[in-house]
């Protein structure tokens, strides 16, 4: 299983992770990116991190 995490230092509350992923991403009341899950059965974890614009999400 892959580990996720995000670099909440880089993350700029696009909220694109959110958007396309909600089982496993989640802007908090801070409009910054959390993990909820290091497993999704319908997103690509690896992929959604490749678009996030500043490269906030680490995928292990």
């Amino acid at each position: 299983m892959a580990k996720v995490t995000i670099d909440e230092s880089a993350c700029v509350s696009c909220g694109l992770c959110a958007n396309l992923c909600p089982e496993v991403f989640e802007m908090n009341d801070e409009g910054i990116a959390i993990v909820l899950s290091n497993e999704s059965e319908t997103c690509d974890i690896k992929d959604i991190a490749s678009q996030c614009p500043v490269d906030a999400i680490v995928v292990e």
